[in-house]
């Protein structure tokens, strides 16, 4: 038997699920996404010659932001204290474009998917929009979860 999804009560309304008596476990995640773009974007990138400035610093820094502010964004999140975010943005001439990689942490009673998942998604929609300028036809995809540890469910790893 398939188990039954968390967010929906008995009377299949949305809810956010009781996580207090859950005991508090130290939890990451890790999100990677990509980005592709014509190869002469991304050698504007590379080059930092993008008209609105450091678009893989903006991009990152989006990125983290957006980690901690993931249950303003995604309705039934729990707020949790997220304890690290890093993002990371690496060149791919072959895409062309970048792989990001999004790695939350967080000592709590829930994990941290969807602030890796979240921070990834913008760190990609931010080169997006320090680029669009240039080129309209970039297009964002592979974002998933390759990495989940603690709690109950214990440890994800991405085939």
């Amino acid at each position: 038997m398939a188990e039954k999804l968390t967010h929906f009560d008995d009377k299949g309304a949305a809810h956010m699920v009781d996580v207090g008596d859950k005991p508090v476990t130290s939890r990451i995640a890790v999100a990677e996404s990509h980005i592709r773009m014509l190869p002469e974007t991304f050698n504007i990138i590379q080059q930092g010659r993008a008209k609105k400035g450091d678009v893989l610093g903006v991009a990152r820094l989006a990125g983290i932001m957006a980690a901690k502010r993931t249950p303003d964004l995604i309705p039934l999140c729990h707020p949790l204290p997220v304890t690290k975010v890093a993002v990371e943005l690496t060149p791919d001439p072959d895409l062309p474009g970048y792989r990001i990689e999004a790695t939350v942490k967080t000592t709590g009673q829930t994990g941290v998917e969807m602030e890796a998942l979240t921070a990834a998604s913008v760190a990609a929609l931010t080169v997006y929009d320090m680029a669009k300028a240039v080129d309209k036809g970039m297009e964002i995809g592979g974002t998933r979860v390759v990495l989940k540890d603690g709690g109950k469910s214990g440890r994800y790893k991405a085939p």
